[in-house]
Formats: C-alpha cells, structure tokens, sequence
C-alpha cells in the first residue's frame, strides 16, 4: 500500500511534537492518542480532569499543540484554552456542543465535533502547527 503524500507531510509535521489530550471519554482518549502517536507525535496525557490538564500545563515541559475536549466532567475547559492561547499554542476543540457554545473568544479556534474524524483532526492539527493561522 503506498504511502499518501498527506500522511507524509503529517508526519513530518507531527514527529516529534508534544500534544496535550484532554478527553473524559477514555476510549476516545486512547483513539486521539494512538492516532498522534502513529504520526510520531509525543503524547501529554491523556487527561480526564482539569487539575491534571493545568499539573500539565505548569510542569514546565513544552507543548507544541493540544486537543481539548469543551467540557470536562461537567467543567468547561476554558481556563486551559486561555493559557494555551496566551502561550500561542495552537489547539482545536471536541465537543458535541455547537460553535455557539464557545463564545465570542474561541471563535477562531477549529471546533470538531463528535463522534471525531480522527484522520481530519490530525490534518488539522498538523496544519496549525505548521502555520498556526491555519
């Protein structure tokens, strides 16, 4: 089987990178992992709590993007999405939620929602990666 240009240049985009996983649902955590890792991306997490996605955050680690799930055992994941923001680290968002529900301030932040396309949500990360405009 050959080897799509696309998942070549993925990649590349995604070797060696940090991703922080934040997703309650466990099976779908594993699946965004096991995804990230095939691309050769390092995983930060998978994390199911909000006090463990922030223990993350401040370990002094580097992260070069995240996936963050919008609600977090009923919590809103907002106060993450913030610090990423201000860090300028690219990110997208999982929910099963509508665009609505994000607010004026994470409108420009990619919004997926469930059940996720795996394979779209790593061109997509990888595409913020490489240019965080994207």
């Amino acid at each position: 089987m050959a080897v799509s240009p696309t998942s070549l240049r993925q990649r590349e985009q995604l070797t060696g990178r940090r991703i922080l996983v934040v997703e309650d649902e466990y099976f779908l955590a594993d699946d965004i992992g096991k995804t990230f890792r095939a691309l050769g991306a390092e995983i930060a997490g998978p994390v199911g709590h909000l006090e463990d996605a922030l223990k993350i955050l401040h370990d002094g680690s580097v992260l070069d993007a995240a996936v963050l799930d919008v609600n977090i055992r009923n919590e809103m994941i907002f106060p993450i999405a913030r610090e990423l923001k201000a860090r300028n680290i690219p990110f997208v968002f999982t929910t099963g939620y509508d665009k609505i529900t994000l607010g004026l301030e994470f409108q420009d932040v990619p919004l997926l929602e469930k059940p996720i396309d795996l394979p779209a949500m790593a061109r997509k990360l990888a595409a913020l990666i490489a240019d965080p405009r994207a």
